[in-house]
Formats: structure tokens, sequence, C-alpha cells
């Protein structure tokens, strides 16, 4: 059996998450995220859907990690996303971070909008 480690094309994957804070290409950052192939910038969480309505330029989906439980959409964020004609799917942020890193690495245009666990 062959193993071959996953590659990113430039593009850094999360690493790791605890409390309040996530690991993204080998940096720590701290408080509820934007992240995408071309980098990490801090957000401002569910109330602020501009910067997650702008991620339809560069993602075709936005997993939206809403902590340590799944839970909703916030109907607002929702509805702007959606009216950007693009998706938005709710999980938990830890799965949604694996998630992402799974269609990263497949090349796929995806985005995170986290919230901190």
């Amino acid at each position: 059996m062959q193993f071959t480690e996953i590659q990113f094309e430039g593009a850094r994957p999360v690493e790791g998450y605890g409390p309040g804070f996530f690991r993204i290409g080998g940096e720590v950052f701290e408080g509820a995220l934007i992240v995408t192939a071309r980098g990490v910038r801090s957000w401002g969480g569910v109330e602020d859907t501009d910067p997650v309505v702008a991620l339809g330029a560069e993602a075709d989906v936005v997993f939206f990690g809403a902590g340590a439980e799944i839970a909703h959409v916030p109907a607002a964020l929702r509805q702007a996303v959606e009216a950007a004609g693009f998706g938005i799917e709710a999980m938990s942020s830890p799965s949604a971070c694996r998630t992402y890193n799974v269609l990263l690495s497949e090349g796929r245009r995806v985005a995170l909008a986290l919230l901190p666990v």
C-alpha cells in the first residue's frame, strides 16, 4: 500500500483548533475567521454578512462552522449568501474544517466562515 501526502497547491489547510483559536498553515488565529485558499482574515461573526457575501467571487460554497455544535445558519446570513448566487452549509466548526480540507485538497472552490469552539 502506498500513502501520499495531501498537496494543497499553496493553499493553507486548517491544522487544528481549540478554545477560541484555529491553527491554519502553521499560524494561530483567534476568534471568528473567514478562510479561503487565498488566506485568512478575521470576521465579525454572523451579523457581519458582507465578508461572507464577498466570498462568492472565490468560492462556490461556504461552510459555516457554528462552533462546537451544529446550528442553523442565521436567516439574514443565509438570505444574503443565497441572493449572491452561491451556497452556505452549516455544520460544527470541527466538521467544517475537515470538510474544507478535503475539498481544498481536491482543488475545489470552497471557503470557511468559522466561529470558534
